[in-house]
C-alpha cells in the first residue's frame, strides 16, 4: 500500500528503502524488550511520508546500542560488563537503499567519547564484504580494556561506516553514491567480581529441533514432542538466569569447546540439558580445571534406548521414520566426561513428587545417579518407574532412587562436584515447581565450600551406588547424530570426533578518540530526511489538504475512506 501510494518516488522504492521508512515511522511499545517487538507498532502514515520525502541512503538496524537501557535492550542491559568476561555480541542490520549491491568502504572506525570514558571499551568487527541484495551485517565484538578491571561507570561512543553503492541509473557507470551512518554504543562498566560470583553456563553442547529430532525433556508433554527451544538462559531458562542475577551471580554463556575458557576466572560450569558429544581434549581440560579449583553442576534429563524407539513417529513431510538421536540428554557422553571421577548416570526414567530440605519438588523424567565415589554424599527419595510405564504401561513405585550427588575431590585446591539428575525444574517450558532454592544451595557449596545442614543432615542420604552389576548407558545403534553434531563426523562404523575447532580470535579495532559529548537520549529516530517527523502535517486523502488537528473521540477520521483507495 506505501509502495503504491508514493508516485512521484516510485522510482526510490525497493525493500530497502520500504523497511527503513517502516523502521524509522514505527511506534515503540512501552515495557517490552526489542526481540519481541522489533522497532514496535507500524504506522502507515508516517511511513508513507517518508517515502514521499525519501533520499537514497543506507541505515542501520537497530539505529544505536544502549547496554544500560532496560526493558527494550534486554538481555544485553541485565547484566554490566567487566574485564575478563566473554565479549558482548552484538548483530546490526545494514539497510543499503541506495541500491541491490553495495561495499562498505574500508573498515568500520571505532570513535570513543573521551569525556565519556570511551576508551575503556574495545570493539571488534566482522561485516559483511557485499551488501546485497539491498542489505549486510555488522557483528560487534565488546570487551574491557585491561585498565578498566576496577572502574566503574559508563563508556560511551559511536561507530562509523561508510557505504558505497553504484548509481542505478547514473550515464557514467563507475559513478558511485557514498552513504555514512554513525551507530551510538554506551555500556556500563563494573569492576571484575570476584571468581565465586561467576557462573559459565555451558551452550556449546546444547542442540535442538531443528535440524535433528532431539525429544522433550518431560516425557508426559505428549502435544510437545520436540526440543525446540533452545536450552538458553535467554529463552527457556530465562527465569533461572534472573534469580541468579537477583541474587548476585554473574552469568556468561560459553558458546565455544571446553578448550576455550580460562577456568581460574570462573567459579562454577554449569551443564544442564546437555545432548552434544565432547572432544577428547575437553575432557582433559575439565579435568585438570577441577583440580585447580573450578568447579562443575551437571543436571541431567533422561536416556534410554528403548524409550527412544517407543517415542519414534513417522513424519509425512519427509515420508520417513524419525527416531530420537539422543534422549532428553547425552548421557552416554556425560558419563564419558565423569567417568575420571569414578561418577555415572543410568539409563532409568523416574518421576514423582517429594519433598526435600522442606521443599516440594517434582522429578519429571529424570535419570538416577548410578555411580559415585564412596566419600561423597548421595541423597536418594522414592519415585515412579516411567520407563516401565511408557514401555509397558504398567506403574512401580522404587525406593531409594539417587538423584542428587556432592563431591569435594580430592586435589589440594580442587573445585567441587555436583550431579542431579533431572533439568526439568529449572526450564520455564514445562516447568511445574521450580527447584531455585536447591540451585541457590549448590552454588554456595560448589563456590563456598557450604552445604546447608537440610541436605547434608538430609534423612534421604545414603550410601553413594558403587555401579556394580549395572550395565552403563549405551549409544543407540545407527543413530544420526553426527549430521547435527559439532563434535562427530561421518565414519564407516562408529563416528568419530572433528578436530578440535580453533578457539574464537578477535582483533580488537584501533581507537580514534574524539573529545566530544555525548547525546544525552540515543534513542532517536534514524534520520531518514530532514524533517521532524513529529511535526510533519499528514495528507488528508479524501479533502487534499493538510489535516491540521487530532481528530476527537468519535469523529470522522480522514483515513475512513468507504470504498475509496489510495492513489
Amino acid at each position: 500500500m506505501c509502495s503504491s501510494s508514493t508516485v512521484q518516488k516510485r522510482e526510490m522504492v525497493n525493500p530497502a528503502s520500504m523497511k527503513q521508512a517502516l523502521i524509522a515511522s514505527a511506534r515503540r511499545l512501552p515495557g517490552v524488550n526489542m526481540f519481541e517487538q522489533g522497532h514496535g507498532k507500524l504506522d502507515l502514515l508516517r511511513a508513507y511520508q517518508i517515502l514521499n520525502s525519501y533520499k537514497p541512503q543506507a541505515s542501520l538496524s537497530p539505529s544505536y546500542v544502549d547496554l544500560t537501557e532496560c526493558p527494550y535492550m534486554w538481555p544485553y542491559c541485565s547484566q554490566p560488563i567487566y574485564y575478563g568476561g566473554m565479549p558482548t555480541i552484538v548483530n546490526i542490520t545494514i539497510l543499503n537503499g541506495m541500491g541491490v549491491t553495495g561495499r562498505i568502504v574500508d573498515k568500520p572506525e571505532w570513535q570513543p567519547y573521551l569525556p565519556h570514558n570511551g576508551d575503556n571499551i574495545e570493539l571488534a568487527f566482522s561485516y559483511s564484504s557485499v551488501l546485497w541484495p539491498w542489505s549486510g551485517y555488522l557483528a560487534i565484538s565488546i570487551s574491557v580494556a585491561k585498565k578498566a578491571s576496577s572502574w566503574e561507570g559508563i563508556a560511551q561512543g559511536h561507530v562509523v561506516i561508510t557505504v558505497s553503492s553504484p548509481e542505478e541509473n547514473g550515464v557514467n557507470n563507475a559513478a558511485e553514491q557514498f552513504s555514512t551512518v554513525k551507530l551510538p554504543i554506551k555500556v556500563k562498566i563494573i569492576p571484575t567480581p570476584p571468581r565465586s560470583k561467576r557462573v559459565l553456563w555451558d551452550q556449546y553442547h546444547n542442540l535442538r529441533y531443528p535440524p535433528g529430532y532431539f525429544p522433550r525433556d518431560n516425557l508426559r508433554m505428549k502435544n510437545d514432542p520436540l526440543d525446540w527451544n533452545g536450552d538458553h538462559i535467554h529463552t527457556n531458562f530465562r527465569d533461572m538466569y534472573q534469580h541468579l542475577r537477583s541474587m548476585g551471580y554473574f552469568v556468561e554463556v560459553l558458546g565455544s569447546p571446553f578448550t576455550c575458557f580460562d577456568a581460574s576466572q570462573y567459579g562454577t560450569l554449569l551443564m544442564v540439558d546437555s545432548e552434544e558429544e565432547f572432544f577428547p581434549e575437553e575432557i582433559s581440560k575439565l579435568r585438570r580445571d577441577v583440580s585447580n579449583g573450578l568447579s562443575l553442576i551437571v543436571f541431567s534429563d533422561w536416556y534410554n534406548t528403548s524409550v527412544m524407539r517407543k517415542v519414534k513417529f513417522y513424519d509425512e513431510n519427509t515420508r520417513q521414520w524419525w527416531m530420537p538421536d539422543t534422549g532428553g540428554a547425552n548421557i552416554p557422553a556425560l558419563n564419558d566426561l565423569l567417568s575420571v571421577w569414578n561418577m555415572a548416570f543410568s539409563d532409568g526414567i523416574y518421576e514423582g513428587d517429594f519433598t526435600m530440605a522442606n521443599h516440594d519438588m517434582y522429578y519429571a523424567s529424570g535419570s538416577s545417579i548410578a555411580k559415585f565415589p564412596e566419600d561423597g554424599a548421595v541423597l536418594s527419595q522414592t519415585l515412579k518407574d516411567q520407563g516401565l510405564e511408557v514401555l509397558k504401561q504398567e506403574t512401580s513405585l522404587v525406593e531409594n532412587i539417587p538423584v542428587l550427588g556432592l563431591y569435594q575431590t580430592q586435589t589440594e585446591g580442587g573445585g567441587r562436584i555436583v550431579l542431579y539428575g533431572d533439568s526439568n525444574c529449572l526450564d520455564d517450558s514445562h516447568r511445574q515447581k521450580d527447584c531455585f532454592w536447591m540451585l541457590d544451595a549448590l552454588l554456595q557449596y560448589t563456590s563456598y565450600g557450604v552445604l546447608p545442614a537440610s541436605l547434608s543432615h538430609s534423612e534421604n542420604r545414603q550410601k553413594p551406588p558403587t555401579g556394580e552389576g549395572t550395565p552403563q548407558p549405551e549409544r543407540m545403534e545407527g543413530n544420526h547424530l553426527y549430521r547435527y553434531s559439532k563434535v562427530l563426523e561421518a565414519h564407516l562404523g562408529d563416528p568419530k570426533p572433528r578436530p578440535l575447532p580453533a578457539c574464537p580470535h578477535l582483533s580488537w579495532a584501533k581507537p580514534l578518540p574524539l573529545n566530544e559529548t555525548a547525546p544525552s537520549n540515543l534513542w532517536k529516530h534514524q534520520k531518514l530526511l530532514s524533517i521532524d517527523l513529529d511535526k510533519v502535517a499528514l495528507p488528508n486523502i479524501r479533502l487534499n489538504r493538510p489535516q491540521v488537528r487530532p481528530l476527537s473521540p468519535g469523529e470522522s477520521g480522514a483515513w475512513d475512506i468507504p470504498g475509496g483507495r489510495l492513489l
